[in-house]
């Protein structure tokens, strides 16, 4: 029996449009596939489908709208581009727990073979069967470098954001005649955050626990201060961000990390954004991100709440979750590979080794791009720069 068509409609939604730039627009889309109907954003849709398709995946606590700032240029250069707010976030809806704040969730829905199982989806949906580039920033290059890694065949490049991509760490090998082997245990790294002299935690294992949602949905601050506190500190603009390689995991390296990776033991996120913003000016942030943009944000995670972003932080830290991957063991990014991010970000060394191991992790990596006066916002702080090094790379293919 055939499949009934997507349908495509922004009046599919009665939410109020948000406040796009010239070129680009907003559409629903819905993917009987997978019950998801896509809220997504494009850019130089052509009705022949003949020209090159993007895709743009954000990051966490990003949209698709974070976009917006490098959509139209890269059309302008010739691309289909699409940005789209992935399972659990903004304006997408039919995923468990989509139809409240705190809902429950089956959090089989947010393993990473599943994650990339709805961008197949979404791009079949679009009618194309080849993807030019796929661009992801933050846990959208997690997406980006899963999509990559799995299927090379229908993802034909990919640009990583401020998330260098870690390779599958191998399974137990020749088990049968070989020496036995030893592996060390494994370290429990917020045990021992918590023993250091200044108890720390790892935010991605905050941000996992049942309280996390309701902390950064009801933050002491306010919930616009919080956001603009969350951007302010992980962007250029604070003076504290000066990312350098860590030499391990362990929790005497890490804790070299900002607060805002590796936490206060006994604060929540809001109150460690409130302790780092102390003294500071938040308007500085205003130059790149307007209290008109910051309000999408606001309206937008106060009507959906956060767990459904946090999910992604549960599946990643549950070593059961992670199971799936096993399947691409031992492979490596074959497609044209590039990481571009900005200079201050320490989200370029928060996994030690997976930006020193990028040409060994990817056949066909193109090197690494630093944008100045970035943090890890380069394509909201440096749009201008960041349209260039992709188009850049993609020229080069």
């Amino acid at each position: 029996m055939p499949q009934p068509a997507p349908a495509r409609s922004p009046a599919r939604n009665p939410l109020p449009p948000l406040p796009l730039p010239p070129g680009v627009t907003e559409h629903y889309l819905h993917c009987p596939s997978n019950g998801l109907t896509f809220h997504l954003l494009e850019a130089g849709h052509a009705p022949d489908n003949q020209r090159p398709l993007v895709l743009l995946v954000h990051g966490y606590p990003e949209l698709a709208f974070s976009w917006r700032k490098v959509m139209a240029a890269l059309a302008d250069a010739g691309y289909y581009v699409v940005a789209f707010d992935q399972r659990g976030y903004g304006r997408t809806t039919g995923w468990d727990g989509s139809c409240s704040p705190f809902a429950k969730t089956n959090q089989t829905e947010f393993t990473i073979t599943n994650l990339v199982r709805d961008v197949v989806i979404l791009v079949h949906a679009l009618g194309y069967r080849a993807v030019k580039c796929i661009v992801g920033h933050d846990f959208g290059a997690v997406t980006a470098s899963m999509c990559a890694w799995m299927r090379p065949d229908l993802f034909h490049s990919v640009v990583l954001m401020s998330h260098p991509f870690k390779a599958h760490p191998g399974l137990p090998f020749d088990l049968l005649h070989g020496e036995p082997a030893n592996p060390p245990p494994p370290i429990d790294i917020q045990k021992d955050l918590a023993m250091l002299p200044e108890p720390r935690k790892h935010y991605k294992w905050y941000n996992a626990t049942s309280t996390a949602a309701l902390h950064w949905y009801a933050p002491n601050q306010g919930l616009a201060a919080f956001l603009r506190g969350y951007w302010h500190v992980k962007s250029a603009d604070w003076a504290g961000n000066n990312p350098h390689p860590l030499a391990a995991w362990s929790a005497a390296e890490l804790a070299k990390m900002p607060l805002y990776y590796i936490m206060p033991f006994a604060k929540s996120m809001p109150e460690t954004i409130e302790l780092m913003m102390r003294g500071e000016d938040p308007d500085k942030t205003k130059r790149w991100l307007s209290d008109e943009a910051l309000d999408v944000y606001v309206q937008e995670w106060r009507r959906t709440g956060f767990q459904g972003g946090l999910n992604w932080y549960r599946t990643m830290t549950d070593p059961g979750m992670k199971k799936d991957i096993d399947l691409f063991a031992g492979r490596k990014i074959e497609c044209p590979c590039v990481f571009i991010s900005g200079a201050k970000d320490w989200g370029n060394y928060q996994e030690p080794g997976a930006l020193e191991g990028f040409p060994e992790t990817c056949v066909q990596f193109r090197g690494v791009r630093i944008i100045e006066g970035a943090g890890h916002w380069p394509q909201q702080e440096q749009p201008e720069t960041v349209v260039g090094e992709i188009l850049g790379f993609l020229g080069g293919l």
